[in-house]
């Protein structure tokens, strides 16, 4: 058995269906045994970056870990921002790179790139294997490591000698026990108990939940804790999408861009309880000064979390699944009172509000609040980065399903990978992109791979003619300048792009035609491009 062999043979053994990735030189051993492999799927990416996003797509609707695989030099360089882009959001991955012969590691040679010293600062361990024998046991510790603790993506470098060189025995480990890397799963007891005492002395508590609640599979714990204890609900924008828009309960996503009500209810509250968050800067401008006036409980996995950003008055390290249900287990039954409705109301308020209109174009978020009624329960929508994250974080209603985006890097052209992954995992899952024209220029060669396999992914194109959160940034007094290098001139006739890769599509500028339009879409048999004329100066305050 060879080391590509081996590769491919650990990846069976570690429960992979599926992989990403795009051929070259180094990795060709690799994709060689793969083809030998028909128990593993294989889908050929337009561009590596974008093996990353699809393995992070197929990770979110999945819970496995999500496998890429590219060859070396700007193969491997290209995937670093999928990488960095996991890394930010805590996605588990394993990223595997081919490399140049060993015994030509530092001499510079074609196409060689030190691939595990530059994502270093971004995942979560890197392995270069000097020896196929390592092999077995390398893949099983890069799952283990990838999947437990905060989830993180981990990179096995192989150079192309190592992929064929022959093993003396092939095993793998039925268990990984790494002395250096134990992460806490359950809470401290007398934490936990500090957190019962203050959520029943508080009058005005608040949940914030983030993305490490669906990384711990802990939504229904969140839902049982919250409709036990009546406390409301925000979210980060990484936990959009954890309770259904209308629960009485949830009052949205707080933030920078986030909802006037969510905000209202983090900065009158007594007690915030953030699960599975980071406290970046988009959720909490001023987390000092929140932490003199309200009592924070921080529970996450990741102890450098808690504290980094926010001080917590009670810290509980722990996986959120196990430290919820500890919680549950002491927790009775409690009423929201004048607090919670109180906090409906100003929901209620937001939620209805009239939206702006021009003659001629599509303002966002009325088609946003259209396409909520009419997703199926468990729609997964994949959102990217600017101005359509930002109204579709506003003002999209999910009643279930799933809202993917990139929150922690903000990596334009992520949406439509991440549903490839989505429909290579669950293919009978309603999936849709939103995305800008800035963004889907970024990423537009993966219709290709939709093609190819004949997706049915519905895409919501908002077309400004630019770079649209940018323009906003640039139009406020801070840049007296004005906007610059934003136009998006010269862009393609999107139409012409869809119909040459056999995409059925519409331009739509009229909001008397959008409900007939979204049905056309939503019907559809197969991909369908939506092409929306958003007016250039649509802002997302509007």
């Amino acid at each position: 058995m060879t080391g590509a062999q081996a590769l491919v043979e650990s990846l069976k053994l570690a429960n992979v269906e599926h992989m990403f990735g795009y051929a070259g030189a180094t990795i060709c051993p690799a994709v060689d045994a793969l083809a030998n492999a028909p128990e593993i799927g294989y889908t050929l990416v337009r561009t590596e970056q974008n093996a990353g996003h699809m393995a992070s797509g197929y990770y979110r609707v999945t819970g496995k870990v999500g496998v890429c695989m590219v060859t070396s030099g700007p193969g491997a360089t290209n995937l670093i921002t999928g990488i960095a882009t996991a890394y930010m959001d805590s996605i588990p991955m394993v990223a595997i790179t081919g490399q140049v012969p060993s015994h030509l590691l530092g001499r510079d040679i074609f196409q060689e790139v030190d691939i595990t010293g530059a994502v270093a600062p971004f995942s979560k361990h890197s392995y270069l294997v000097k020896d196929a024998n390592d092999i077995p046991r390398v893949v099983a510790e890069a799952f283990h490591i990838a999947s437990t603790g905060r989830p993180g993506p981990v990179l096995i470098d192989l150079p192309i000698d190592i992929q064929e060189q022959e093993l003396k025995e092939f095993h793998y480990p039925e268990q990984v026990n790494l002395r250096s890397y134990k992460p806490s799963v359950r809470g401290n007891d007398l934490q936990i108990k500090r957190v019962v005492a203050a959520i029943e002395a508080a009058q005005r508590p608040v949940i914030c939940a983030g993305g490490g609640v669906f990384l711990s599979h802990a939504e229904q714990e969140l839902l049982e804790l919250a409709e036990r204890t009546h406390i409301p609900v925000v979210t980060t924008m990484m936990g959009l999408s954890l309770l259904p828009t209308e629960h009485p309960l949830n009052m949205g996503m707080l933030g920078a861009h986030g909802n006037v009500y969510a905000n209202k209810a983090v900065a009158k509250s007594d007690l915030l309880i953030m699960i599975g968050c980071r406290v970046a800067d988009r959720a909490i401008l001023s987390p000092a000064e929140l932490a003199k006036r309200t009592a924070i409980v921080h529970i996450d996995v990741d102890p450098a979390e808690i504290g980094k950003n926010m001080k917590a008055a009670i810290p509980v390290v722990g996986e959120v699944k196990a430290v919820i249900s500890q919680l549950l287990k002491r927790l009775e039954k409690r009423s929201g009172g004048e607090w919670l409705e109180k906090l409906q109301h100003f929901r209620r308020q937001e939620l209805t509000r009239p939206l702006p209109s021009r003659e001629g174009y599509i303002f966002p978020g009325t088609l946003l609040r259209a396409l909520g009624d009419k997703l199926r329960y468990n729609a997964a929508v994949c959102v990217d980065v600017g101005q359509n994250q930002i109204w579709a974080c506003k003002h999209l209603k999910l009643g279930g399903g799933r809202f993917l985006t990139s929150g922690g890097l903000g990596t334009m052209g992520y949406s439509l990978p991440a549903a490839v992954g989505v429909k290579v995992a669950q293919p009978e899952r309603q999936t849709v992109v939103i995305c800008g024209d800035g963004s889907f220029q970024m990423s537009m060669n993966e219709l290709a791979a939709v093609s190819a396999a004949g997706m049915d992914i519905k895409i919501v194109l908002f077309q400004n003619n630019i770079l649209g959160l940018v323009h906003q940034i640039q139009s406020t007094p801070a840049y007296p300048a004005g906007p610059f290098g934003v136009s998006l001139d010269g862009s393609p006739d999107f139409s012409v792009i869809a119909d040459a890769y056999g995409i059925q599509n519409r331009t739509l500028s009229d909001e008397a035609e959008l409900d007939e339009a979204l049905d056309e879409m939503l019907s559809s048999e197969g991909s369908y491009l939506l092409i929306c004329r958003v007016h250039p100066d649509a802002t997302t305050n509007d």
